[in-house]
């Protein structure tokens, strides 16, 4: 029984990602227009078709994130785009998805309201049912109601109107080892050249963190990954949907600049990482919790 009792949470854990898969392929087909459906991170959704093929969970670092627009008509002759940015959660549908909605016709306060009463409706009706199309059905009959009723008109965009979605993306980087010195050059220079902020930690095992705009943070893993290494993975991932301002971005960073951090001991090559130095100096910078991520123990 010892083997069933470990088996079953896999086979679930397997079953929620082809839920997630199907959905993703169902809402392809449901939202074809240009611009309706976008994924925001392809790497994730590659991911997982390559998690669901290999039967297995091991590996899987990203969430599944995309953005579904939809034009509403809120009177005779105004089209209004309301988007849906989803993440899904690895457990999803067993958990509800993480959904924003945005419009520039919705006032702070307005779109507060709506996510709270989406987030209500889900809780009360889908909880463990994949639920993106009934979000999205919701948000088709509710959206109008919350718009404020102003004869000001919206503000005339001077392009077609594309949400700004700006997510700061926080990527942790497990590797084996980092000793060659070309490639601890490559990444400071890459995560200068990308304006990322961070660290990187040479010796055995290697960590690297970078933090700044989702696309810098892609492209810096895209270039890291294709360097030769015994083994190179991202450990855990944070991206934060930000209101598109860059004074929003710099209050989110835990980290002002990128630098190399070296807390060695000296062990027979004297390249061994002092946990405890590595430990504090994520504790001043707000990334504690992270540590056990990192190594399942608590940090010293």
């Amino acid at each position: 029984t010892s083997l069933e009792t470990y088996r079953y949470p896999k086979m679930v854990e397997i079953e929620q990602a082809e839920a997630q898969l199907s959905e993703l392929d169902l809402l392809a087909s449901m939202f074809p227009g240009e611009n309706e459906l976008t994924v925001n991170d392809q790497l994730a959704v590659a991911e997982l078709r390559d998690c669901i093929e290999k039967r297995t969970m091991e590996g899987r670092s990203s969430k599944v994130h995309f953005t579904v627009n939809m034009s509403l008509d809120m009177s005779a002759d105004t089209v209004v785009v309301f988007s849906l940015a989803c993440i899904l959660p690895f457990e999803y549908p067993a958990v509800l998805p993480e959904i924003t909605v945005r419009s520039v016709l919705l006032s702070r306060s307005q779109q507060t309201q709506l996510n709270t009463d989406l987030t209500a409706y889900l809780q009360r009706n889908c909880l463990g049912d994949v639920c993106i199309l009934n979000a999205t059905d919701w948000v088709r009959e509710h959206a109008s109601g919350y718009v404020s009723r102003d004869p000001a008109p919206p503000p005339i965009p001077e392009s077609p109107v594309q949400p700004v979605h700006v997510i700061l993306t926080r990527l942790w980087i497990y590797s084996h080892h980092i000793y060659n010195k070309c490639k601890r050059k490559d990444i400071l220079q890459w995560a200068k050249e990308l304006s990322l902020s961070g660290f990187s930690m040479p010796g055995k095992p290697g960590v690297v963190c970078v933090e700044g705009p989702h696309g810098a943070c892609e492209e810096f893993w895209s270039r890291l990954k294709k360097l030769n290494w015994k083994r190179i993975l991202i450990r855990h991932r944070e991206d934060i949907p930000l209101d598109g301002t860059n004074d929003e971005m710099e209050r989110w960073r835990k980290f002002s600049v990128f630098e190399e951090k070296v807390f060695s001991v000296s062990g027979a090559r004297g390249n061994h990482m002092d946990f405890g130095q590595l430990y504090q100096f994520l504790n001043a910078n707000g990334c504690g919790d992270v540590f056990q991520m990192f190594f399942g123990v608590e940090g010293q």
